[in-house]
């Protein structure tokens, strides 16, 4: 299991064990003016508030973490590992450029961005805002 796939489970990406299974095949209802069957359609993922989960676990965590602007503050939120080789794992498993891989800032930056856009990709409800 990547990094990646272990912060969709701290936030509960998957959860639901409808958005697992595909969708039924539909019934074809056949017509004089019958068109080829559309592929069936997959199940539509439900939003995961993600802003709403971590703001929640931020008011109960003893730490003041900047999750919203910070990589490392968000993996330590999520109870995962913040460390540098953790994060170079982790932006090498998203696809880093090499030219941020050599900086750890700009890494870092762009590492939080990815994250949050992945999250959104995923079915998560992240604000303009933060992406």
């Amino acid at each position: 299991m990547g990094i990646f796939s272990k912060i969709l489970a701290k936030l509960g990406f998957g959860d639901n064990e409808a958005t697992l299974k595909p969708a039924p095949e539909a019934t074809p209802i056949i017509t004089a003016s019958a068109a080829p069957a559309a592929p069936t359609a997959p199940v539509a993922i439900s939003a995961v508030d993600v802003v709403g989960k971590l703001e929640g676990m931020a008011a109960s965590n003893p730490q003041k973490l900047n999750w919203k602007d910070s990589i490392v503050d968000l993996l330590k939120l999520l109870g995962l590992d913040s460390s540098f080789a953790a994060r170079k794992e982790l932006a090498i498993e998203l696809g880093c450029p090499a030219e941020k891989m050599g900086d750890s800032a700009q890494m870092n930056i762009w590492l939080h961005k990815t994250v949050l856009q992945k999250l959104a990709e995923n079915g998560g409800n992240i604000p303009a805002e933060l992406l």
